[in-house]
């Protein structure tokens, strides 16, 4: 006979392994640790976690610790709000146990392309976004710019751009195409100072993505001084290599945290919706009041408003408006009530 599955399931839900011999069912009663200790998750490492604790003496304590297995499948990274038990004086080789997870208030998340429903958090609890590209070397890649943008809008961050090596090209074009957004854009390059970027994280806790090569790391050493976190040229194909490995919490001279990640090629958006994409553009979302019901924003929509929104404006538009149908036809039409 088939077994049958209850679709309504989930990882968290408990499963009763059948014995002929009999056996106790298992229960979700819990241990309540009630003495554990809250901390933050600052570094993710091939299974061991970095979490920072209060110290006896006010000091924050980084702690190495692991998942207990009564969490399940549920995954940590860095940002979260956790509890841990055990060991937490931070000495070699102490080792605690991470017994509870926070609720989440953002997360930043992308699947593996735009097909793969499975999903992985990124990070969590950041405030904000800081999307990193390069004006040249490696050319600057819009496609995977605006994906960014959607997924920040989707998890709840604000979104901030920031353009590397302005010394070596213009960055215009790259401005006059997000002008219409209501995104913070600032340009740095080697020979300037970073206080305008700092001043944008002062106080906050950002999350930095961008490709390989887009000067990410060197960004982060100039705003923390002594992080020393791996730098490396672009390849002679265009694309970076991959220097940090890990995601990893730092904290600013000036207050505010942020959080380096490894370099990402890729950003599926299986996770977010249409309208999602579309809420990422505000210029665009805005010029969607005018189309019908049911339009759903596609060139095959003989009265979408936003053609002629593209055509009264500058080229730029038209790009946008471009990058916005790709990224419709991956994640789906939108809502029919728009």
């Amino acid at each position: 006979m088939a077994r049958r599955i209850d679709s309504r399931s989930d990882e968290d839900d408990v499963r009763v392994r059948a014995s002929r011999h009999g056996s106790r069912p298992r229960t979700r009663q819990r241990p309540a640790h009630e003495d554990a200790t809250p901390g933050l998750v600052v570094a993710v490492d091939r299974g061991r976690m970095t979490v920072r604790v209060e110290g006896p003496a006010g000091a924050p304590v980084d702690v190495t610790a692991m998942r207990a297995r009564e969490l399940g499948k549920h995954g940590v990274v860095v940002g979260d709000r956790v509890r841990v038990v055990g060991d937490v004086t931070g000495r070699t080789d102490s080792l605690a146990r991470i017994v509870s997870i926070a609720d989440r208030v953002t997360t930043l998340r992308r699947s593996a392309d735009d097909a793969d429903p499975t999903e992985r958090v990124v990070v969590a609890n950041a405030d904000q976004l800081v999307v990193v590209s390069a004006v040249t070397d490696p050319d600057p890649s819009v496609g995977f710019l605006d994906r960014c943008l959607v997924a920040s809008y989707a998890g709840g961050l604000v979104p901030v751009l920031v353009f590397t090596k302005g010394d070596l090209g213009s960055p215009a074009e790259l401005l006059v195409r997000y002008a219409g957004l209501d995104v913070d854009a600032v340009v740095v390059s080697l020979d300037t100072p970073v206080e305008d970027v700092a001043a944008r994280l002062a106080g906050r806790t950002s999350v930095l993505v961008g490709h390989s090569g887009v000067g990410k790391s060197t960004l982060v050493n100039r705003l923390v001084p002594g992080t020393n976190r791996a730098t490396g040229d672009v390849s002679k194909v265009g694309k970076g290599r991959h220097t940090s490995s890990s995601a990893v919490l730092l904290d600013l001279p000036g207050g505010g945290q942020i959080i380096d990640t490894p370099g990402i090629r890729s950003f599926g958006l299986a996770h977010v919706t249409a309208d999602d994409v579309l809420a990422a553009s505000s210029d665009l979302a805005e010029a969607a009041l005018d189309c019908p019901p049911l339009c759903g924003h596609t060139a095959e929509d003989p009265e979408c408003a936003l053609d002629a929104w593209a055509a009264a404006g500058p080229p730029a538009r038209a790009e946008r408006l471009a990058s916005l149908r790709r990224l419709l036809g991956a994640v789906g039409q939108t809502d029919p009530a728009h």
